[in-house]
């Protein structure tokens, strides 16, 4: 067993000594002291070290320049000029301490030597009696000498004559002045002696000065000979200098194409695959417009079809006052209707002169009911402005009735009336006028089929309402709460008294004058009222004043009063008679 550990000495470790070992001895493994120790990073050379500061100096150093990094460091260390020392401060000089009387009487004695001192000692006026001749009274002494007053200064300015007297005055000498300063007066004429026996005194010598009055002399002595020459010269420049600015530099007006000279194509050459444009576009896909009523391809017709019915709008609504009588105007006929002869003739009346297939064309945007003529509500829809002529009572009679009035003198449709009731609609509410009915073409009916994505969240008109609908966030107009009786510089919250657009571009005759929407709608009292509307002169009684403000008051919740609703009172009453009454 000795001979065993003796053996494997160095290889194996007893782990128990004290015990005798039986069985297999374990193999010790590689230990971390026997791994090899990784070799010290090489020490850079000072002269390669000087290169890499330069490139990637050390965090937290300065970057040197390699020419000076062998350069001493004294500059850094270096002080200049020399240590002065300490002085008097400013506070010293500035307020100095107080000297004792010694020190008084020290100075005094050093300063009294001076001849200035002496003169004028420190803190005491400049005496000059010394130097008077003895026996010199200083209480009645004067200087100088005494001047005679004269005129004042007014007077030399603006002296007491009249103009004849001023100007007698000037002209005095006033040739001797010419001669001597060869001085006119503005407007005088001079006197060059010449002999004006031979000549006439209002003839002109010399040869005329060129003159233009837009100005081209002006502008040629402006402007320099050598840059005149410059301008009219031609450009001298480098040919490669040019055909390089011309192949690869931007030129004004032109395409850059630096390959241009490498195709060799027809300039009018188009590359890629032509596709034909389709017949249709989205408008007759909307309306399901059949292929014979395309409108693709057809836009100056229908610019020249919409001039000429603008023409003939502006024609009928200049010469004639109603649309009645420019029906019958067209209608020479008299059978109710408008053909395309009848249509011609009263183009070329009116200067217009068409070409037949322009007429046809015509005939068809009006023929609503594809009959091949026009009736009058067709007339007064695609050639009138019929919003702008409204028709009267006893027009409405002619149209309606059976035989129309005014027509028997012509061939007429007995038992056909030109409208029917039911075509005609009120204008407005207050308006006793009527209107036809607006006609709509099959193209601008849209099936009832179709639906947009607006249609689809109810946004149209005549969907349920939004009025009910929960609303986020907060209004630009603060109606919900009240009004601050004092109102802070930085609020710019709208309470709804402020002015909108409309009020800003068109200000009323009140805002004009310093008299706003809020002045209208003030709470007022009675007697504020009342004398409010006898400064406005408006006069009334003390019954109808009394009976205006119960009404105002009722239209309130609280009963308060103001002007805007004493005003609105006052209409619905009419007029100031009625009140009266």
């Amino acid at each position: 067993m000795m001979d065993l550990r003796l053996r494997y000495a160095g290889h194996f470790v007893d782990r128990s000594p004290q015990i005798v070992a039986a069985g297999k001895l374990m193999p010790i493994g590689e230990r971390i002291a026997c791994c090899p120790v990784k070799p010290p990073r090489p020490v850079t050379p000072p002269h390669v070290e000087k290169f890499l500061t330069t490139r990637r100096p050390i965090p937290g150093s300065e970057r040197i320049f390699h020419g000076r990094a062998d350069d001493p460091d004294t500059p850094y260390h270096m002080t200049h000029g020399i240590n002065t020392r300490q002085c008097y401060s400013a506070g010293l000089l500035i307020n100095p301490p107080r000297r004792s009387l010694f020190q008084q009487r020290m100075l005094d004695k050093r300063e009294s030597g001076y001849s200035s001192h002496q003169r004028a000692p420190v803190g005491r006026s400049y005496d000059q009696r010394p130097k008077f001749p003895p026996g010199t009274d200083l209480s009645k002494m004067t200087f100088g000498c005494q001047l005679e007053r004269g005129e004042s200064v007014r007077e030399v300015v603006n002296p007491s004559k009249t103009f004849r007297e001023v100007n007698e005055d000037a002209r005095v000498g006033h040739e001797l002045y010419i001669i001597t300063h060869n001085d006119y007066n503005p407007g005088e004429l001079k006197d060059r002696k010449y002999n004006w026996s031979k000549y006439k005194r209002d003839s002109r010598f010399g040869v005329p000065t060129p003159h233009f009055n837009d100005g081209r002399l002006t502008r040629k002595t402006l402007n320099w000979i050598h840059d005149c020459q410059m301008k009219e010269a031609a450009k001298i420049v480098s040919k490669r200098l040019d055909d390089f600015n011309e192949k690869f530099q931007h030129q004004l007006g032109k395409v850059n194409d630096p390959i241009a000279e490498t195709m060799n194509v027809l300039p009018d050459h188009t590359f890629g695959v032509l596709y034909r444009p389709e017949k249709y576009g989205v408008r007759e896909l909307i309306h399901y417009t059949p292929p014979m009523d395309f409108q693709r391809g057809k836009e100056r017709h229908r610019a020249v079809l919409a001039a000429v019915r603008q023409h003939l709008k502006k024609v009928n609504y200049q010469n004639f006052d109603s649309l009645l009588e420019a029906f019958r105007h067209y209608d020479k006929k008299g059978d109710g209707t408008i053909d395309k002869e009848e249509l011609n003739k009263a183009c070329v009346q009116f200067g217009l002169e068409m070409h037949p297939d322009l007429v046809d064309a015509l005939v068809e945007y009006c023929d609503v009911d594809k009959d091949g003529l026009i009736n009058f509500m067709e007339f007064a829809n695609f050639l009138n402005w019929k919003d702008k002529m409204k028709i009267g009572q006893l027009e409405e009679q002619i149209l309606t009735k059976a035989t129309p009035d005014g027509l028997s003198t012509q061939k007429e449709c007995p038992g056909t009336a030109l409208v029917k009731p039911g075509d005609l609609t009120l204008r407005e509410q207050a308006d006793t006028g009527k209107t036809p009915k607006t006609l709509t073409r099959p193209t601008d009916r849209v099936a009832n089929a179709y639906r947009t994505t607006s249609s689809a969240i109810n946004a149209v008109v005549g969907g349920p309402s939004s009025a009910h609908y929960r609303t986020s966030g907060i209004p630009s107009v603060r109606t919900d709460i009240a009004v601050p009786r004092i109102r802070s510089v930085t609020d710019r919250t709208n309470y709804g008294d402020d002015a909108n657009a409309f009020a800003l571009l068109c200000p009323s005759v009140f805002s004009e004058k310093g008299v706003y929407a809020k002045d209208f709608f003030q709470s007022r009292s009675k007697e504020e009222m009342k004398c409010l509307f006898c400064n406005f002169g408006v006069s009334l009684p003390d019954d109808t004043f009394e009976h205006i403000w119960c009404l105002a008051s009722q239209r309130h919740p609280k009963g308060e009063v103001c002007i805007e609703s004493m005003r609105s009172v006052m209409d619905d009453l009419q007029t100031p008679g009625t009140l009266l009454q």
